[in-house]
């Protein structure tokens, strides 16, 4: 580890950050559709190298060049053909709707995706909807609210001053924007003298990718990285009021819930005190993904020397990293995706297609790598529902 004394945190301000990961050549994009295996192993690359705030307890790449990235409809980032993630998203919908009574009110996402949430959101509502995001697709999505929600094809910003909402939510879009505290001073300018407005965000954990050394939750489109703790104080400095803090979805997603206020407001949830574990994490992680790298690498690499087909399962951003960081091509012939949308497109960095569960009939793999351990269930069933009896493991 290093310090660079002279960086400024994105996320407070402070002076001093301290380098403790890095990975080189990885794809500046993993949700872009590849249509062919040259166009993904083509695809441009930038380099990782993750910065802790000592301060703040933030870490972010601190060599992220947002110019490299195309947001865009091409994006294929939706998690809902996952009957595990759409009824944790549909609960979660309905306990937002019921929680602050949005019947009568209009709730605005930033960053909807392909807009399945905020639908979902409207139909326990009965509310309105205004979803912005420069990927959605309005052929994507069927609901009974759509009635009710106004989609902008575009990036959220200070133009869109002028939208109103009482309900403010933004699911999995913060650890994709550089300048946190920047991007959250405008949502407070935004929303002027209202206190009434209620903010929702919902972004991956870090202490357990920390612990866990899971170096596959590390690429290049996350360039920022929060604890409960970091997120909170970059609400509170930026003058709102912490009103919950959950860790939910198996400990991998941060659930916050706040309120504007006149001036910054001090921690008084227990899940921000975590500085001393984020210390301890950050001081680990290295030595703990090394290890874990070593173990996925020879057990891929003894299964291939003995001629077994092993496969990843989920062609996401995570199945991107692990393939990318641990220089996997030969190795993994297929990935196996249930998104309809990414079958038949590649890997960006190391060109594996992308086939669908069905196509494991014929490949018959001897072992399948999952990508994320709550997946376990589903996907074993549908394995064996095939009549396949690999080896199933997740990261």
């Amino acid at each position: 580890m290093s310090m660079d004394a002279k960086a400024v945190c994105p996320n407070c301000d402070s002076r001093g950050l301290k380098h403790f990961y890095a990975v080189d050549g990885i794809p500046c994009h993993s949700t872009l559709l590849m249509s062919s295996r040259q166009e993904a192993t083509d695809y441009p690359r930038g380099d990782l190298k993750l910065g802790f705030c000592t301060a703040c307890g933030f870490v972010c790449n601190t060599l992220f060049d947002p110019t490299v990235h195309e947001y865009s409809q091409r994006c294929e980032e939706s998690q809902g053909f996952s009957p595990t993630f759409n009824k944790f998203a549909r609960e979660l919908a309905k306990r937002y709707a019921e929680r602050y009574k949005l019947g009568n009110k209009t709730a605005l996402e930033i960053g909807c995706g392909k807009g399945e949430w905020l639908a979902a959101l409207c139909e326990e509502s009965g509310g309105k909807g205004i979803g912005i995001d420069p990927g959605y697709q309005p052929s994507r999505l069927d609901s009974p609210a759509l009635s009710r929600i106004e989609f902008i094809v575009d990036f959220y910003g200070p133009k869109f001053a002028h939208l109103k909402a009482d309900f403010i939510a933004c699911r999995h879009t913060l650890e994709h924007i550089g300048p946190t505290l920047s991007f959250m001073r405008d949502i407070r300018k935004t929303i002027g003298n209202r206190k009434d407005v209620v903010l929702f965000f919902e972004l991956p954990e870090v202490l357990r990718e920390l612990e866990e050394g899971a170096f596959w939750d590390m690429y290049y489109e996350h360039c920022t990285y929060f604890s409960p703790g970091s997120l909170a104080r970059l609400f509170r400095m930026s003058n709102f009021d912490v009103t919950h803090l959950s860790i939910e979805y198996d400990n991998q997603y941060i659930i916050m819930d706040a309120v504007p206020t006149d001036g910054p407001t001090k921690p008084r949830l227990p899940l921000e005190d975590d500085m001393p574990r984020l210390i301890k994490g950050i001081e680990s992680f290295g030595k703990t993904a090394s290890a874990i790298c070593r173990k996925w690498t020879d057990m891929i690499k003894g299964a291939h020397a003995k001629r077994e087909n092993v496969v990843v399962w989920g062609s996401g951003s995570k199945g991107v990293s692990f393939l990318t960081t641990l220089g996997l091509a030969k190795e993994v012939e297929y990935v196996v995706d249930i998104n309809t949308f990414r079958q038949g497109k590649f890997m960006a960095g190391t060109g594996q297609e992308i086939v669908s569960p069905e196509f494991l009939k014929s490949y018959k793999p001897d072992h399948i790598v999952i990508m994320n351990p709550i997946y376990i269930p589903e996907i074993s069933k549908q394995v064996h529902a095939m009549g396949l009896k690999p080896n199933i493991v997740a990261v």
